[in-house]
Order: C-alpha cells, then structure tokens, then sequence
C-alpha cells in the first residue's frame, strides 16, 4: 500500500471528523431543509393544480371562457355592466426586450368593467417614455390610458412616489387600485379576477400574486428562479397570505383618499419598499392578505442578465429588511434576517461535507489506500447518500410546481404563445441553489452594515428603518436594471442613444415571435 500524503492525511481526517455528532446533525438539517421545502412546493402545486382542474371541469361544461370565469354566467351583460371601475397604476422606470409585450397584456384586459391604465413615469427623459407614448396612441380608441409624470421624489423611494402620484390622478370613482411592476405580465382574466374577490370579501385589504420566472440560461437567471422558488409557496395559498409582492396589489381606493390605517403616510414618509411596508402596515391592523391561485405571472427574465446584476438584485431584495415602520416590525424583520441567514447556510454546508466525503473515497479508490489506514468508515457515504435522496426529491417537486404553474399560465393565457419546461437545465437549477443560498448572509450582512443601497442610479440611505437622505447621479448607479435588462437613461424628449425604433421594432419582432422557452 502506498504511503499517505499530507494533502490525503488532512483530507481523511476532515471526513472523519464530518461523521461527529455535530456534523451528522448539520447534515440531518439540511436533509430537513429539502423536505420542507418538497412539502411546501408540492402543497402549492396542489393549489395551483386544483385551478387547472376546476377550469377543465367548467370547459367540459362547455364554457369556452372558463379561463375568465368558472360560471358562464358571469359573462352576462347585466352582470358585466355593473362591475366596479378599477384604476391600474404602474410605475415606470427605464425600457427592455420586454417591456412592451407586458405594457400591451396588461391593457388589453378583458376586464368588463370600466377600468384605466396610468403609466406613471420620472420624467420626459425616461426611456420608458416614449414607447409607452407610442403604444397608448395605438389603443387610443380601444382604452382609457394615460401616461402621468411623476416628478423626482424626496421623503420615499422613486417607485413609492410614483405610485402615489398615479394614486393622486386616478378616477374619482375608482373603487379598487391594482398597481402593477412593468415586468408583470398579465392574463387576460386577471383584473376580474382579482376584483371579483375583492366583491366577494370587502375584509381584503391587499390581494396579491407572484411571478413564475422563466430563465434566459445564464448562472445569474437562475440564481433569481431558484431565489423565488422558496418564496412561491407563500402565495399558492388558494387564499390568506401574510406574504406580499409588490409587482401586483389590489386593494382599495379609499384606503389611499382617507389614509387608512396610515397607508398613505406610511409609503409618503420614508417609505423605501412598498410591499414590506404595506405587509406591515397589514400586520400592525390585522388586515387580511390574500392571493388567489390564478394570481401567477409569467416573468421572462433578461437574456443578457449577468451574474454581477444578479448579485445587484440580491443586494435590493436583503436590504428591504433593514426598512421598518415599527417596533415590532423591526423585531420581525430581525428575525426573518437571523432564520434566513442561519438556513441558508445550513443548506450549504451539508453539500460541502458531502464534496470532502466524496473527494476522501475516490481518493482511497485511486491511490490503493486500505480502509484500516484511512479508517474511513461507511457513515460517510452513507450520509452523503441521504443527502442525494433529499436532492432529488426537492428538485422534483420543484420541478412539478414549475409543470403546473406553466400549465396554469398556458391556460390562463390561451391566446399568448406556449410556455414550456424544455428551456429549464436542472443541472444550473442545483448549482443555483448553492450559490445563491451561499451568498444570501453575504448579502444581508452587507446589507445590515451599509445602510444605503442604489436602487437604479438613486442611493438610498436609511435612518431608523425609513429613508431620509436621497442622492441621485448617473454615475454612481448601473445603466441597466438587473432583471428586466431596461435601458435606464435616455435624452430629454427624446429617444435613448440607442436608436428607440430600432429598439422597438426589435421588441415587436420579439413579442410576435416564440421565445426560446415557448413550445
């Protein structure tokens, strides 16, 4: 038998000490950690599936619109003509491959009922501008639409301002506002939807929905996919949440006229992330959150998106956790902060001991080692071997939620071109996991000790939770957003640089044609 190197000593005794006690019960937690994240993605699929169900049900029944209402009758003139008016408020910042195809789902709603479309921009400058100019001279005689200039804010962040002012202009009888993220992309039911059971229950305060992402192949996609995954589970209720997104809200317009429960001042005055704040607010009034299963967007992330603007990305979604309205919500997002943090990385570290597990026995298998002189024993392997097995049964059920939310989506869309699964690499998918749920404490204990953030070119710096100083310049922030790929910066009054026709015709073709993730 050969001798043993320093390199293989150290090696043998690392494996050997990942088969203690401690590290058998680190690598039991993460073994729990797939299977609760496989139970919680298999109760949403179950959520998300009982929709397809009972909408194949209504179309044996022979209701064609069952992707707008499960009852037929529902479509009826007399039913239609009453339905409430709806203000769509969505704030605008910069212009991608993509944003034109969601802008034109989003205001070719088949909602019955009176309803308008504010796109709420920064200024003239804002590449966003001009196509959205364009498209609502297009449907000037099909809907109500306008595009409002906000102006810059200065007590809130730029998205939160914007929101306000499309508040501020809406339609006096307006009974619900719905305020949609440029990157959500509408099924032609979903308004109606949301306000039916806004009918249904006047006790909603919030509804909300979560996107499906569809990755574009890059590391930096797939990082984001996986980072939602975990999250989509809290909005597959079929009802009561106590999470929200902020790319889709419905709730009341006279929540925003009269300042209920402080929502308005709570957003005006410091307020740096509108859906924590607003899920505060929710908590401290005990108002109830709920997300209907139709309520899932889907969400082509850019296909140029870097790994550097995931990482982007991943700063903004950690920082939200140092804003705060009160005492207990500081306490809760502390908590929130610490369990992240604490499972993140004892998902990680399971997979590292395996790697030192793995590496140990293809040593002895190379170098002709005996057992007796490695002392590696079989509690090892057999750990790692577990650890698989959990893998394998997490991904699955990721990937079956993933199934049923593209199906739910096809059939909630049946005009738009097909989604498919083909595009997913699984392989990336895991790789993903690790990476991201390596780098998420990175993130939020960076987070934790800057205390400013730049959100597309504006820094934001926070005091006790809420925002009181804004610095805004071109120089300090990135010319693209992180997901979306928009373009931030263009001329005043006029097209960006980069030639807006050649831009939008591109995004025309691109809307008019199936993406690499369609059928």
């Amino acid at each position: 038998m050969p001798a043993m190197e320093g390199f293989d000593l150290f090696l043998f005794s690392l494996s050997r000490a990942f088969c203690g006690p401690l590290a058998v019960f680190v690598q039991i937690q993460g073994c729990m950690i797939c299977l609760t994240l496989a139970i919680g993605w298999a109760f949403a699929a179950y959520v998300r599936n009982r929709e397809i169900n009972q909408m194949k049900d209504s179309m044996r029944r022979g209701n064609s619109f069952a992707f707008l209402y499960h009852d037929i009758n529902e479509l009826e003139h007399a039913k239609q003509v009453n339905l409430p008016r709806v203000s769509v408020v969505m704030p605008l910042k910069g212009f991608g491959e993509h944003n034109l195809h969601n802008w034109r789902s989003q205001v070719t709603s088949l909602y019955g009922g009176p309803v308008e479309f504010l796109f709420v921009v920064e200024s003239t400058e804002d590449p966003a501008y001009h196509p959205v100019s364009l498209l609502i001279s297009d449907f000037k005689d099909e809907v109500d639409a306008k595009i409002i200039v906000a102006g810059l804010s200065t007590t809130c962040s730029q998205k939160i301002h914007n929101q306000l002012v499309g508040v501020e202009k809406m339609h006096n009888e307006s009974k619900y506002v719905l305020f949609l993220d440029d990157d959500v992309r509408l099924h032609p039911g979903t308004i109606g939807a949301l306000t039916a059971e806004m009918e249904k229950n006047p006790d909603i305060f919030i509804q909300t929905g979560y996107p499906l992402d569809l990755p574009s192949g890059s590391l930096g996609s797939y990082c984001i996919y996986e980072y939602h995954m975990p999250c989509s589970m809290g909005f597959a209720t079929g009802g009561k949440t106590f999470f929200l997104w902020g790319g889709c809200m419905m709730m009341h317009a006279d929540d925003f006229r009269f300042d209920r429960f402080g929502v308005l001042s709570g957003l005006r005055d410091g307020g740096y992330s509108d859906d924590m704040t607003l899920a505060a607010i929710a908590g401290a009034h005990k108002r109830l959150i709920t997300s209907p299963p139709v309520a899932v967007f889907p969400h082509p992330l850019a296909s140029d998106l870097t790994f550097p603007r995931y990482w982007n990305y991943l700063r903004k979604q950690t920082f939200v956790l140092e804003s705060y309205t009160t005492k207990v919500n500081w306490i809760m997002n502390r908590a929130l902060f610490t369990t992240h943090c604490y499972l993140s990385w004892g998902f990680v570290a399971p997979y590292i001991m395996s790697l030192i597990h793995i590496t140990a026995a293809l040593r002895v298998y190379i170098k002709g080692y005996s057992l007796e002189e490695t002392t590696l024993t079989s509690a090892g392997l057999l750990l790692v071997s577990c650890l698989a097995l959990c893998t394998a049964i997490e991904l699955l059920s990721m990937w079956n939620l993933t199934r049923i939310e593209v199906h739910l989506c096809n059939m909630l869309s049946p005009e738009a071109s097909r989604l498919s699964l083909t595009s997913y690499n699984w392989g990336r998918v895991f790789i993903a996991m690790i990476v991201d749920n390596f780098l998420y404490p990175i993130s939020a204990i960076r987070s934790h000790f800057s205390q400013s953030i730049n959100w597309s070119g504006i820094r934001y710096h926070l005091k006790n939770g809420k925002i009181f100083k804004i610095e805004r310049s071109r120089d300090m922030g990135p010319v693209f957003t992180d997901l979306g790929g928009k373009n931030l910066y263009g001329k005043k009054g006029a097209p960006p640089q980069v030639s807006f026709l050649g831009s939008l015709a591109r995004t025309i073709a691109q809307w008019r044609q199936p993406k690499k993730y369609d059928v």
